[in-house]
């Protein structure tokens, strides 16, 4: 995998937003590779699909991409509101590869798959001005920072090219999510999110009660908060991500 862009091909261009865009998405074809199956190399849709970028054809799994040159955030400039809570919502959306650079040299790209876009994580942005060309027009931002750790598998870190086989076991973990409803989906993201929360290897089912008054927040109606952690840890549990060592003590499983 080669971190530098092919300079030659930004050559006729003049916008700088042309310039970043023919770079990048001509980086992601040459060298990246699909996270899902580790079919190389990806390919590319005609320009301006309103669904992906990319796409893989032995899985057919589709990929969008967001690049930014600059350090990497956890605020995602993204469209349209409403297109994009119908999107991840959909059957059809897409996973998202989020990429930054540095002197035309990448140094993180990550993917985030569509199993972990809930609409938690869209931040609605406030309508245009009047006096604005798309007056009224409501964007959004993507906020990563509330997708959990196991959901953001870097391909490259820090200008660090991670070892293929690490990127499709972690992804692999979490396939489990994609045949869930999307309630369901959300209370196994906020216990992930949770036990994320806790800064230590191994934890207690008292400390996720804790989280019970923040979950009743965003569970209103739910009057079993403490079962339906317990019973999520179980899930999680099941699943291989978290290990249970007995007498309410769980310990985090490395990836």
């Amino acid at each position: 995998m080669n971190l530098n862009f092919n300079l030659k091909l930004s050559e006729g261009y003049k916008s700088n937003s042309q310039i970043a865009r023919v770079l990048t998405e001509n980086w992601v074809k040459e060298n990246s590779y699909c996270p899902n199956c580790g079919q190389l190399p990806l390919n590319d849709f005609e320009n301006n699909m309103p669904v992906a970028d990319f796409y893989c054809l032995k899985c057919n799994e589709e990929f969008e991409l967001k690049s930014k040159n600059g350090k990497l955030s956890s605020i995602i400039n993204d469209g349209a509101y409403e297109s994009m809570i119908k999107r991840i919502t959909s059957d059809t959306n897409p996973n998202f590869f989020f990429l930054t650079y540095d002197n035309s040299v990448v140094n993180n790209f990550l993917v985030i798959p569509k199993q972990f876009f809930t609409p938690d994580i869209i931040i609605k942005r406030k309508p245009l001005s009047e006096t604005a060309k798309r007056a009224g027009w409501i964007g959004c931002n993507i906020d990563i920072s509330k997708v959990p750790e196991s959901g953001r598998i870097f391909i490259v870190e820090n200008s660090k090219i991670i070892d293929r086989e690490k990127v499709h076991i972690k992804l692999k973990s979490t396939d489990f999510l994609k045949s869930k409803s999307l309630e369901t989906r959300g209370w196994i993201l906020d216990i992930l999110n949770c036990v994320e929360e806790i800064k230590k290897q191994s934890f207690t089912l008292d400390e996720l009660y804790a989280f019970e008054n923040k979950l009743k927040i965003k569970y209103p109606n739910n009057n079993h908060i403490k079962d339906k952690i317990r019973q999520q840890l179980q899930f999680l549990r099941d699943k291989g991500l978290i290990e249970f060592n007995g007498r309410g003590n769980y310990k985090k499983i490395e990836l």
